[in-house]
């Protein structure tokens, strides 16, 4: 199946269809995918944005299942490395947040002008186990509620 193809090489090859989740691309005598995370090093909403079916597209072989006759292939990883721009934790291409900011734990959230401070600060007064319970008793009051309500209804229609 790959006699030529080699984990980690790069070749040429041509885009022949183009899926929801990736593009699928000609090798020869072969065929890879390029799944959606590998076409671009920022975020990929549609396909049809970075290639076109008929296009000419260097990639480098991730893997081959000899098995599934399967290749992955990567656009991404072709590129030179001035390039590609390295991923790190947080998933946005090397910034730690918004804007290229570093991300500051906000630890009092009343004297912080940041109005999200007050979601993410921890809440040790309330117990999980006992808000579990009042949701709980709301849910089956509304719930008891809505099918009286429709009980009602049906009652009235049948008469």
């Amino acid at each position: 199946m790959s006699e030529k193809l080699e984990v980690g090489s790069i070749v040429e090859g041509k885009v022949v269809r183009i899926k929801p989740f990736g593009a699928i691309v000609s090798l020869g005598n072969t065929q890879g995918l390029v799944h959606i995370s590998q076409i671009a090093n920022s975020f990929v909403q549609d396909i049809n944005d970075h290639v076109k079916v008929g296009d000419a597209v260097k990639v480098k072989v991730l893997s081959i299942d000899e098995e599934s006759h399967k290749i992955a292939l990567s656009i991404r990883e072709a590129l030179p490395k001035e390039e590609r721009r390295p991923k790190d934790k947080t998933g946005f291409g090397g910034k730690s947040g918004f804007g290229g900011k570093p991300h500051r734990q906000n630890t009092d959230a009343k004297s912080s002008p940041n109005p999200a401070g007050e979601y993410f600060r921890p809440q040790s007064s309330v117990s999980p186990s006992s808000d579990f319970e009042e949701k709980m008793k709301e849910w089956m009051k509304q719930s008891n509620e809505r099918q009286t309500s429709l009980n009602k209804r049906a009652n009235k229609r049948s008469y």
